[in-house]
């Protein structure tokens, strides 16, 4: 997802956005502890991404 994506979304959309990466980052690390991931570099990529939303909602808060 990218940065312009990111700002286009209201702070709805970005909880909505942050529970479901962080569903899928959890279920990526399980898979990864049981048995090798094809890509490892998507749980990083998904971290950033989480991260990104985090920013972005906390910047929206802040100027409401």
């Amino acid at each position: 997802m990218k940065s312009n994506e990111i700002k286009e979304l209201n702070v709805t959309e970005l909880r909505e956005k942050i529970t479901s990466e962080k569903e899928t980052l959890r279920k990526m690390k399980f898979a990864h502890q049981v048995s090798a991931v094809e890509n490892p570099m998507k749980i990083r990529e998904t971290r950033k991404l989480i991260a990104r939303l985090n920013t972005e909602l906390s910047a929206k808060e802040r100027q409401k």
